[in-house]
């Protein structure tokens, strides 16, 4: 396409040539350049360097003069840095930058916002040109805060036209790509300069009391834990609800294998294939089937009234191990807990009997691959780990605004155009970038899953007993549904088919409503009033199905998304006829999203297959008007009142999942610290005990052990609230409900890689199992009269947090000692923990989360040193852990 350039500009450009005096050593033919080339763009590209610094988030120095004290700004600089001089000034630099810009602050550059977070840098008149070794800063005032290291997108790329007008091949700028660290395998952003001032970088507000998690803070976090092997001897994950360990009993060794009976599988109607994929986690840790292995035995169970299909009894003794259970799921989650139950040096196990049943019949893990694509093999990777944890549930996001990530047979715009983000403004090739995914479609963010490999999914999560929920959001966040099918619309225009043109079409074109969704877009909502838009849903979720079919799984829940809706539509002329008719008896414009919701989600309930929204999306509904089998996933802060919408949502008979995210949100940061990768409006510091710590039975509990996301205590009140009339706008659960399960999230905004996000979910992951499968004795039961929580109420008890504590201790010395090796074997790139230190009389003293994976520290240049207790050292000392399997290495941090 061709960028058409002020005259202006491109004198100015002309001028600069010839009036500015040369300032480096470069060769006149550097400097005497009139147009760009292909190569000038490609060799610009690669020699400029770009250095992103936050400057202050405290509203007296960031925002402008006579800003509210509540206001937020932050400001930011961007450096740009040649080593010769280039003085054209035609040219345009395109980045992502997540936050909105309110003001330029320096006189040679101005920022425009393209779509979404896609801006444009530009020269003004008073820009000089770069010269060599001189940094051109460019000084901007953005709105609310910057807390991270990896707020700084990368990928930004320079646009220019050649001397005929024509534009040039993008080129991304080098010192802008990412890098991959080789101890950590994490992505790591050169060009972001690191925070080094608490106060005025990651203080969010003057109210703000998180402290950054540096070594002494990690140090007594730690200190709650001590090293004790021996709790990982018996240990498993997630922990049974019974477990009777045989006194004195002699271990068993697994060393010759297993040895499973084909008759036996007869007799209980079993087939092997259902179990596979728990044998192979077996096999993985170096128990083989084998004749002479210790005898595994498969029995029935019965299946009494009120319980669990998953349950299961594992006895093991000198002569053999049985596993009852009353189906395939059963039997396999029996299997997980031996492997668990393994320690890999020395694959033994000892006498026991273990009676087990899931506490939620809900046990998920949701995955965004919309925004950033993952592979196919990663979500098979995860599968495995999910079922080795005994969770059922895939809940695979593949439909917003920056990305269409599922081929649909009769729809190929959603793939061809939906699925890449790519340089081309007219948006007939691919979407804009987004999220720092570059000028160019050939990239591992962008792609998507064909036919051939969701129904592979389907399959592998089948043989896992995982069930997968599809979900393609709408009405909202839907931008790369809308571009594609508006590409459709030309393409069948070209070819003179109107009426086909108009099958598919999601948003009126003379609709003048101006809004922004919570991504800053203003074109990303279905219009709810046009009937092509349930044809297209329609068409969809059919073509879903038939996978689905295809795959032997049938598509049992579809999620239609239904949240953060910036209602598009309110200048829709096609609207207006629509309210206007009164067919549906919607008389409010305000009330549309509403139809939408229910409209849809009876269409699929006429399907048999039972709707799911997330929760603000599913509150507008009319509970009389949605299928009784509805599932909701509760999305909304606890500490800012989030259990009253899950009790509502309870209430109204739904299958509700817990889906909060200050603590099932896994694109969260570990710790707070502003290196740590992700978002962090809900939370900065979501570790694995934090997980751990969850009482999902009774959500307004938590205030007693939780603080908001600037580290200040909250209350939840969960008694009945009245408004002025006197009717009850909130309140506790029904006697008798409950939630039906939880579920833990990774969306994937600041996550490009695959192994960045295995990095975000594990081992949080371990912990979302143990909470979804085991009621802990620590946790407060819920009171359904409702009752008041906070930091000084007593309900939770100081004999509940004893308990909490001790389980703890033992679970952490079992993913020390025993679990992570597990996941090393199987390649997963887990977290491996920031070390705790503290440097007191030159004496070193360091500890970690997880006893038993080592320490090393390092004084100045010396090598590094393993930590086996205090010792003293000269500073400056640097420390950090090293995984289970002795080969990758966490976080360092340096000891002040």
């Amino acid at each position: 396409m061709k960028t058409t350039w002020t005259f202006s500009a491109i004198i100015m450009s002309f001028y600069l040539v010839a009036c500015t005096p040369s300032q480096s050593s470069a060769p006149m033919s550097e400097m005497a350049l009139q147009s760009w080339s292909q190569d000038d763009l490609a060799k610009f590209a690669d020699d400029v360097s770009v250095t992103y610094r936050l400057v202050s988030n405290l509203t007296d120095e960031a925002c402008a003069e006579g800003a509210k004290a509540t206001e937020r700004c932050f400001i930011a600089e961007i450096d740009f840095t040649s080593s010769y001089d280039m003085l054209l000034a035609d040219w345009a630099i395109y980045f992502s930058q997540m936050r909105p810009v309110q003001a330029v602050l320096s006189d040679e550059f101005t920022i425009e916002q393209i779509k979404g977070d896609l801006h444009r840098i530009t020269p003004t008149a008073a820009f000089t040109g770069f010269h060599a070794g001189q940094a051109n800063t460019l000084r901007f005032r953005g709105e609310l805060w910057q807390l991270s290291e990896t707020d700084a997108m990368p990928n930004y790329y320079i646009v220019a036209n050649d001397a005929q007008g024509v534009e040039l091949t993008p080129q991304v700028i080098n010192s802008t790509r990412v890098q991959q660290d080789p101890e950590t395998n994490m992505e790591v952003r050169p060009y972001a300069q690191a925070f080094t001032d608490a106060k005025r970088q990651y203080q969010r507000s003057p109210t703000d009391k998180l402290v950054w998690a540096k070594p002494e803070i990690l140090f007594t976090q730690n200190n709650t834990v001590s090293a004790d092997a021996s709790l990982s001897v018996d240990s498993l994950l997630p922990t049974p609800k019974s477990q009777v360990i045989v006194a004195n009993g002699k271990a068993i060794s697994l060393h010759q294998g297993i040895n499973i009976s084909r008759q036996n599988l007869v007799d209980v109607q079993l087939e092997l294939h259902d179990i596979q994929a728990a044998l192979a986690r077996l096999e993985r840790i170096g128990v083989r089937q084998s004749s002479a292995g210790v005898p595994l035995v498969f029995e029935r169970l019965s299946q009494g009234n009120n319980q669990s299909t998953d349950r299961y009894e594992l006895i093991i003794n000198q002569q053999n191990m049985i596993i009852k259970a009353a189906n395939a799921s059963g039997f396999s989650y029996g299997i997980s807990s031996l492997s668990s139950l393994l320690n890999i040096d020395s694959l033994t196990v000892n006498p026991m009997q273990i009676k087990d049943s899931p506490r939620y019949v809900y046990r998920g893990m949701h995955v965004d691959v919309s925004r950033n694509f993952h592979s196919k093999q990663f979500i098979l990777d995860l599968l495995d780990q999910m079922a080795a944890y005994k969770l059922n549930k895939l809940h695979l996001h593949m439909g917003d605004d920056e990305g269409w990530r599922l081929e649909i047979d009769g729809l190929p715009e959603l793939t061809d155009v939906g699925s890449k983000r790519c340089h081309d403004l007219s948006e007939t090739r691919c979407i804009l970038p987004q999220l720092g995914s570059g000028p160019f479609s050939d990239t591992k963010v962008n792609g998507f899953y064909s036919k051939e490999d969701y129904i592979d999914i389907i399959k592998y999560a089948n043989a896992r007993q995982i069930q997968v929920i599809p979900s393609m959001d709408m009405p909202g966040h839907s931008r790369a549904a809308i571009k594609s099918m508006e590409v459709r619309y030309r393409n069948m225009m070209a070819k003179a088919d109107k009426q086909a043109a108009n099958e598919f079409i999601l948003a009126d074109s003379n609709d003048t409503t101006q809004y922004s969704s919570v991504q800053y877009y203003n074109d990303n909502t279905l219009n709810v009033c046009m009937e092509s838009t349930y044809r297209f849903i329609d068409k969809v979720i059919t073509e879903i199905a038939k996978l689905h079919e295809q795959a032997g799984q049938p598509l049992e829940t579809y999620h239609i998304g239904a949240d953060e809706t910036a209602g598009a539509w309110l200048e829709s002329p096609i609207c207006q006829a629509f309210i206007a008719s009164n067919q549906y008896g919607v008389t409010d414009i305000n009330h549309v999203g509403a139809y939408f919701i229910e409209r849809v989600a009876n269409m699929l309930a006429d399907k048999g297959i039972q709707p799911a929204g997330w929760s603000d999306g599913m509150s507008h509904t009319n509970p009389a008007r949605m299928p009784a089998h509805s599932q909701s996933n509760v999305w909304d802060l606890v500490s800012h009142k989030g259990y009253q919408r899950a009790h509502q949502q309870a209430n109204n008979g739904w299958t509700t999942v817990l889906s909060n995210p200050e603590v099932l949100y896994f694109d969260f940061p570990y710790e707070a610290d502003p290196k740590e990768h992700g978002y962090y409006w809900g939370t900065r510091a979501l570790n694995s005990h934090h997980v751990f710590c969850f009482m999902p039975g009774n959500l307004p509990a938590n205030a007693e052990q939780w603080f908001d996301i600037e580290g200040q205590p909250f209350e939840a009140d969960d008694r009945p609230q009245l408004d002025d009339t006197g009717k009850q706008t909130a309140g506790p659960m029904k006697a008798g409900e409950t939630v039906d399960g939880i579920q833990g999230q990774i969306w994937s905004e600041t996550l490009r890689s695959d192994q960045t996000v295995e990095y975000m979910i594990y081992p949080r992951l371990l912990m979302l199992a143990e909470r979804a499968w085991y009621k802990p004795e620590w946790e407060v039961p819920y009171q359904y009269a409702g009752a008041v929580y906070n930091q000084t109420t007593d309900h939770f008890t100081t004999t509940m947090r004893q308990q909490q504590a001790r389980q703890w201790q033992k679970i952490a010395n079992h993913l020390g000692n025993k679990e992570l090796a597990k996941l090393d074997n199987a390649g997963v790139n887990y977290r491996v923990p920031t070390v705790g230190a503290v440097i007191n009389d030159g004496i070193l003293s360091a500890n970690i989360a997880f006893p038993g994976l080592q320490i090393e520290y390092r004084e100045g240049d010396k090598p590094w040193q393993v930590y086996t207790s205090a010792v003293a050292v000269k500073r400056p000392v640097d420390v950090r852990a090293v995984a289970a399997n002795g080969k990758r290495k966490g976080r360092t941090l340096r000891v002040d």
